[in-house]
């Protein structure tokens, strides 16, 4: 079976699985709540609901076996770990990118008509290269490609200005690195990564089919390049795809002396030649120790507790940008 074939078929069978939940389920259970008038809604939700299950299923069914097996630290489970399955649950269940996604395209629609009313096209990928509509593999490819670039830099942005760090190191405070650890993100950092990531896919003209398979690849590679296993793809292959050891260098303590970047090293999410033109790229064959380094009780305390991490990013961000940090 050819792959388009397949894809189609295991999109028909999503959506059947969809149609009848939220007909068996979820409609009468609205009309019985009186909230009929939200059925639509409640039923673009249940799809990003079972979407992010999906996720779930496939991250814990292919990388839990690569950390039982051959684990780069026998760290065991502990409150640590299990918040970040808390976030997890949050950011999958909630599909803060996809929910972004369908408020932001009715906006775009408005713009794009009003331009055109007034005959003013805005050139699209497919203007670019016309081939791409009939070739849907090439198409996605060159979509990740151009999406994972403009990834590089809102990671490396997260680490340049002080506002940003501020939630973002939030994500860098887990020092027991397990493919859980890809969402243990601040809240508003993930609501402005959800913004960055659909803005970008609807100004290049992802279609939704696409963009819903562009943010699981990506959201995949990360959970893997997170994941406590030695595993990786070698020498030559860590410098082609982003892999744990990869990222473990971007979550260390600390850089080897005389290996010291301004804002850290290795941003890239899915292609490790981003690091390598912009020259933030580093890699050894030690595994490092992860985390930040703590300046004061609250920031040890809030390690392991979910709201005094929250709390403790709004205030931080607020004192950066009292600050006002040159970057």
């Amino acid at each position: 079976m050819a792959p388009m074939e397949l894809y189609a078929e295991l999109t028909d069978l999503f959506v059947a699985c969809q149609g009848w939940l939220f007909d068996s389920l979820i409609q009468p259970l609205m009309f019985a709540l009186g909230l009929a008038g939200y059925t639509e809604m409640a039923f673009d939700g249940l799809e990003f609901f079972l979407l992010g299950i999906l996720e779930l299923l496939i991250g814990y069914l292919l990388l839990r076996p690569l950390e039982a097996l051959w684990p780069a630290e026998k760290n065991g489970r502990g409150a640590a770990v299990r918040l970040d399955v808390i976030y997890t649950l949050l950011d999958r269940l909630g599909a803060i990118p996809l929910a972004v996604f369908v408020v932001l395209a009715p906006v775009f629609m408005e713009i794009d008509g009003w331009l055109r009313m007034h005959d003013i096209i805005p050139p699209q990928l497919e203007d670019w290269l016309p081939g791409l509509e009939q070739h849907p593999l090439l198409s996605f490819a060159v979509y990740l490609v151009i999406l994972d670039f403009f990834e590089y830099w809102r990671h490396r942005l997260s680490h340049t200005f002080g506002w940003w760090w501020a939630l973002h190191s939030i994500h860098h405070s887990q020092r027991r690195m397990t493919f859980w650890t890809d969402s243990r993100n601040h809240l508003l950092d993930d609501l402005i990564a959800g913004v960055w990531f659909a803005v970008l896919s609807l100004a290049i003209g992802v279609p939704p089919n696409h963009f819903i398979g562009l943010l699981i690849a990506l959201r995949l590679v990360e959970n893997f390049s997170h994941a406590n296993t030695t595993l990786d793809f070698g020498p030559m292959g860590d410098r082609l795809v982003v892999g744990p050891l990869y990222h473990r260098w971007h979550h260390a303590l600390e850089l080897p002396e005389g290996r010291r970047f301004r804002y850290g090293c290795n941003f890239a999410i899915l292609l490790p030649i981003w690091d390598w033109i912009f020259g933030t790229l580093y890699l050894a064959p030690q595994l490092p120790a992860t985390g930040v380094l703590e300046h004061d009780a609250r920031e040890t305390q809030a390690r392991d507790s979910f709201w005094a991490q929250q709390k403790l990013g709004l205030v931080q961000m607020w004192q950066a940008l009292r600050s006002r940090p040159i970057v």
